[in-house]
Order: C-alpha cells, then structure tokens, then sequence
C-alpha cells in the first residue's frame, strides 16, 4: 500500500472514525483503525463492535491499493501535530507503516485487516431517504433527555418510530420526555419501532453536517445511515420503549405563555441558589405573573418574576430546574406554552404554533 493526502482531508474524517474506538479493548485490534485504498479511493473504518464507523476520502491521484490496521489514537494525534497544509505519504514495509511529511518520519505497527471485525449485516427491512437535517433536528431536539446509566437499559438510548410518512424521536430519562416528529417521505402502513444506543445517537449526531440527503436501513438489530461521506452502523438496544403516549399529560387547563428567552434566563439565576443535589425550583403561578423561587439548605434564595400570559386559578409547583433549562434552551421559538393541571401533574412545554417538539417534565415535592 502507498499513497499521500493532505493533511486537511484526513484528519477531520480521521477523527470522526477514532471517535468510536475505546481506549481500553479486550481485542488489540478494536484499538486501530482499518484503512483500504482501491485506487484513488481511501476509507477508513472504526468499530467497537457496537458502533461502527467508516469514512470515505477522495485522494488527488491513485496509489497502491491494499489493507491494513494502524494504531486509530497514535495516527490522529500525528496528524494533529503536522502543520495545516502538510502532505502526508504512507507506505508500508515488513507490516510497518512508514508515514513521511516533510523532514518528519513515523513508523507504526499494524495488525491484518483480516482480523478487524466486521458488524455483521443483517437484513434491511424498512429503507428510505430523508434530509440530513430532518435527522439532526430530531437529535439535537431529544438527545438531551436520554438516560446516562439507568438500569433500564432501554432508557439509555433514544426512541426511533417510523409511521406513514413520518418519523419520530423520544427520549426520556424516567423523569422528563422529549418528543420531536419530521416529516419524511417513508412508506411504512405499520409502525416500527428502534432504540438506538447512547453512544450511537451521540456518534451520529457528529456526523451530520446538515447538508444533504441520507440512507437509513432500519433492520431487526441493526441500523445503517450513509451519507456520501460516511456510513455508520450500530446495534439497537433489545428492549421494549415505554409507552410515551401514556406519559403526554393529557386535559391540562392551566396555559401559560411565556417570553422564552426570559424564562430561560430567570431559570437560569434561579438555578445557581437552587440545591446542588436536588434542583429544585418552586413555580408560583398568578393571573398575568409567574414567580420562580430557589433555595439551599445554607438558607440562601433566589427569586425572580416573569410577566405570562394566563389568566387562572393559583398554582405552586416545583421541578428540576435543570429540566426546565433544557427545555427553553433547545426551543428556537420567541414564545413558549406551558399546560399544567394541579401541583402533582407533570407540566407539558412546546412551541406556540406548529412545533415539531413536544416535552414533558415531572414535578417535584419540595
């Protein structure tokens, strides 16, 4: 194998692919990353055999083809260290890789490409295409309430459901859902459903660029999405989703609405007095008037007033206000709508008008 790429269109797909490797591998060969050129046309792949990961990189002219694993860690942090318009040349000699750019010269160890393992390809039952944006979107909407390390495995991932024409994202980490559906040309009468895992959904959220169309095959345990560029793979957690339409309050009667920028801030200052463990705001709600309070077992408190629109009974009710941070600061609308029942109901948040998003944040007792 021998070829040379400048430094600048390797290293950000490089570091895309790494991203996926584990510092710490059972098999030595899940800490390299697997490079292949056929001609003028370079991939490169990373896997820790949950998520895969490989990029395509076009070269200026064709080299040697051939395979071959090198360290991902020790590739990326050489490239990094090169100056910006350096021209990296790889060969390779007696399983070595010699890398040379300008007066700098690197020999690294590589391992078969026959030993790198491959996520196996099972059928694709459902595929369409959609916009590369519509994906982000449904992420950058979600991902936030998805579990950390819930013993309910499923919870430690996001939702993926497929109906006629539309798909939809929900994550919830048993105390607050995050809901975001797109419209996407997908012919599918039945509803499929999918949990991709944590990692994945973080992984693949760099990936996107927002430009562009993408892929996705959605099969029995796996789920590929292939832009032009990339194409990534990952296993789906195999566990049953809670019902989320069972946890979207319904009959709420108490609507407020409320400059979202200002109740974003207010959250914000009332949360630095909030209790660091527990987070806990109280939610004084009065005609045309809502008062956030906040305070600490070392006695201190924080209170702000935020004028709204709601005309109504009184209502005193607390929440996490990390949750309620969330929410206004991933809205884009200039107002927000707040349903609410009683002090025990969980609080549904959305855009005023033809949002794709839907929250809900369970109360708190204070």
């Amino acid at each position: 194998m021998k070829f040379s790429v400048p430094r600048e269109a390797l290293l950000k797909p490089l570091q895309l692919v790494a991203g996926v490797v584990e510092r710490r591998q059972t098999l030595p060969v899940l800490a390299n990353v697997l490079i292949v050129l056929e001609g003028d046309r370079l991939s490169m792949t990373g896997t820790d055999l949950e998520v895969e990961i490989v990029a395509r990189v076009q070269l200026p002219e064709a080299g040697e083809s051939g395979e071959l694993t090198v360290p991902a860690r020790k590739l990326v942090d050489i490239c990094r260290s090169l100056p910006d318009d350096a021209i990296l040349q790889f060969s390779e000699e007696n399983q070595r890789v010699i890398l040379k750019s300008g007066r700098s010269r690197f020999t690294l160890s590589t391992l078969p490409a026959n030993d790198f393992p491959n996520v196996e390809q099972g059928p694709g039952d459902l595929q369409f295409s959609c916009e590369q944006q519509d994906i982000k979107r449904l992420i950058d909407r979600t991902g936030f309430a998805m579990a950390q390390q819930d013993v309910r495995y499923y919870l430690n991932g996001m939702l993926w459901e497929v109906q006629e024409g539309q798909l939809r994202a929900v994550a919830t980490d048993g105390h607050r859902l995050a809901m975001c559906t797109r419209a996407v040309s997908v012919s599918n009468p039945e509803v499929t459903q999918a949990i991709l895992p944590r990692k994945g959904v973080v992984e693949l959220a760099r990936l996107l660029d927002g430009q562009g169309n993408v892929e996705v095959i959605l099969g029995s345990n796996h789920i590929r999405v292939a832009t032009e560029a990339y194409t990534f793979t990952s296993k789906l957690v195999d566990g049953k989703f809670p019902d989320y339409e069972r946890v979207l309050p319904k009959g709420g009667n108490k609507l407020v609405f409320g400059d979202r920028n200002e109740l974003r801030q207010a959250f914000g200052r009332t949360a630095i007095l909030s209790n660091e463990k527990y987070r806990g705001v109280r939610l004084l709600l009065t005609d045309g008037q809502l008062t956030i309070v906040a305070n600490n077992p070392e006695q201190e408190e924080a209170e702000e007033q935020v004028a709204v629109d709601y005309n109504g009974d009184q209502l005193e009710i607390g929440f996490n206000v990390s949750y309620l941070q969330d929410v206004t600061g991933v809205l884009s609308s200039e107002k927000i709508k707040m349903t609410l029942s009683d002090s025990n109901s969980s609080a549904l948040l959305e855009e005023t008008e033809g949002g794709d998003s839907v929250y809900v944040v369970m109360p708190m007792r204070l």
